[in-house]
Order: structure tokens, then sequence, then C-alpha cells
């Protein structure tokens, strides 16, 4: 959930553009999109729409996307899987489609060695939206003609506003989250280009959402069958609006079910997160932050349902946020400059994941 480059003022006081014109010197091959100052166009509310996953269309062999050029390597029996030998550019429209199920099944990829010359603007956006529409992020900074990323972005300069982001004055600097999940319809397969990264550190946490559902015991789980909880953009943008950033459209609350199934592998899955789930409804409050305290520290201590992304230039990492949570790990110094761009195709409304009789 880091804030936008559009959001950044320096501890020199320098201009918001003096910070952009910074920023946009600062390419990986050419490639990596310049942070803009936000654009202060206002967008409306989203629309709901009809989503079919392209998993479902998938071959399971996934023969465009794993054969005899591939080297997979498992980082965890839970989640996590290195790929070498694909070029995520080149991929086929059954490729995508192999893609999208290998996702939902290992719930995180890192492609490494990836040409990003073959990556322009417009094949990076037009890949993310074979999955679904792109979510435009209503307070981040975004590139120039492309609302569709969300840059992340940190370096020396910037280091007094992102702080808070990075951890500030708590004991644990991380923070577990699951993105936009206060969308109708929150995000599906996501993508990250890797541009800049500190020489050590600096890589994201992922845990499984679906092993921890599957860790708790069939009481407990039946307990959550019908709950549901509310989902808040409402801090993400009066933080940004504190910081004299912009809000493009304004924040929403949404209702889910706190257990969702994945329309590809039918896996259940838990779907709170500490970054925008704000509490149970039907629960008084002291109910509602018990069982959510409950199951956000059950989250974030299982670190045998959890994997380190280590991330190294070349790197294109693609998630299934509907069952996985992340966090980013700020272990680099201040020293060091962090820099990567999100597509956040949206998937379907979460469907309630029921006990098995």
């Amino acid at each position: 959930m880091a804030p936008s480059v559009a959001d950044i003022k320096s501890t020199a006081g320098d201009s918001v553009d003096k910070v952009v014109d910074t920023i946009a010197q600062l390419k990986l091959a050419n490639q990596a999109p310049e942070a803009e100052k936000a654009d202060p166009e206002k967008w409306g509310p989203l629309e709901l729409f009809e989503h079919s996953d392209v998993g479902l269309l998938a071959n399971p062999a996934k023969p465009n996307l794993l054969n005899e050029n591939t080297k997979i390597s498992h980082i965890s029996p839970y989640l996590g899987t290195e790929l070498r030998g694909v070029q995520i550019s080149q991929l086929s429209e059954e490729g995508l489609n192999e893609l999208a199920l290998y996702t939902a099944e290992r719930k995180v990829l890192l492609f490494r060695d990836q040409d990003f010359k073959d990556l322009s603007y417009e094949r990076q956006v037009e890949i993310a939206r074979h999955f679904g529409p792109i979510q435009r992020h209503p307070t981040s900074g975004n590139v120039k003609g492309f609302p569709e990323f969300h840059v992340v972005y940190f370096d020396p300069k910037t280091w007094s506003f992102f702080k808070d982001y990075y951890g500030g004055d708590r004991v644990t600097k991380l923070g577990w989250h699951s993105d936009v999940t206060y969308e109708k319809q929150p995000a599906g397969t996501t993508f990250f280009f890797i541009l800049d990264q500190p020489p050590v550190g600096g890589d994201t946490l992922f845990g499984s959402q679906v092993e921890a559902y599957n860790r708790l015991s069939p009481e407990f789980q039946k307990r959550l069958e019908g709950l549901r909880a509310v989902h808040s953009g409402v801090h993400q943008a009066e933080y940004s609006r504190k910081k004299g950033g912009i809000v493009r459209r304004e924040p929403v609350e949404t209702e889910h079910p706190i257990v969702r199934v994945h329309p590809v592998t039918g896996e259940k899955a838990l779907f709170v997160n500490e970054g925008f789930t704000t509490h149970i409804v039907g629960f008084k409050k002291e109910e509602s932050d018990f069982l959510l305290k409950f199951l956000f520290d059950h989250i974030a201590k299982g670190a045998d349902f959890q994997i380190r992304a280590r991330y190294e230039p070349g790197t294109v990492v693609v998630w299934d946020n509907r069952v996985t949570v992340h966090s980013v790990n700020p272990d680099f110094g201040t020293e060091h400059r962090r820099h990567a761009v999100r597509l956040t195709p949206q998937a379907e409304v979460p469907v309630e994941g029921k006990v098995d009789a």
C-alpha cells in the first residue's frame, strides 16, 4: 500500500515537479514508467461487470507456458514458484490463460530474466487486460498517458514521506494486505514489474490465505461461514488528502465474505486483511475486534505458509490477490532506491466459500 509518487514532497522542500523530474531520469533500460504528477481529473464510481476467469479456458497441461525450455523452482509447498526460460511478453492468448491457471494454483509466480525492451507500456497493459479490467488507483501516482499503472517508488529524498508506510515508529514494519479489497470487484491476477531494487532487502513477503484457512479447525471454519466483513478505502483517501495528494475517486466501503472460494481451483481462502478490513457485519465492536485480531495474527504469524519473494532486475511477479496477502519487507537502507509498477486487473465479486458437508 505504498503511497504515490505524485504525493511526494522531499525533505529539502523540493516541489513535486522537481522530484518527478528526478524520478523520470531513473529509468531502467528506458522502460521504467515515469512517475508523473497526479492528474487532477476526477473519476466516477466503478460499475459492476461480468467476469469469467480466463484460467477456466486453460489447458491443464499448460504446454504454452511450461515446456522443455521452462526451468521451474518451487519456493514452498503452499505457494511461490520461480520460472526461467519464459518471456511473458511472448505468451499467446493460450499461454496467458495457462498463466492465470498456474497463478491460481501456485498463488505467486516470479518470472526471471524478462526482456523489458519487449515490455512496452502498451504491451504491459495489453497483457494485464487479458485478465480483467485494470483498476485505476484512486490515490496513486501513475504513468503519463497510462492511468492503469500504480507506481511504487522510494529513494533517499522521499524517506520522510514513506516512513509511515515502511513501519514508522512501530516495532514491526510489516503491513499485511491484499490489494484494493475495498472494491466491489477486488483484484485477481496481478502484475508487478521490478524496475529498480536495493542490492539487499526490499523484497515482498507473501502468504497463502488458502493454507491460512486450511489450518483452522473444522469447527472454527463453521463459525466463519456466512460472516461478512467491511473493507474500506477511506483511510487511504484520508491519508492522501492529509499529505496533499490526489483523490481521483471518492473512497468506497464494501462488504465481502470472510471466506471466499476461488472460481478456478475451488479452493477456500480467508479474505480479510489488516490493511483494509475494518469490522465484521452484525458484530459489536469488541466482538469484531477480537475475532479480526485473531485472524490477522494467525495470517501474520504463519511463517510456514509464507514466502519471501526475492527480487532482482528483470523480474516480473504475478500473484493472485484473491488467495494471498503480502507485505513489503522494508529491511533496506534509506540510501537505496526501490521502484516498481503494478497492474491490477479486477476479478469477480467474491463468492462465499461454505464448509463441506
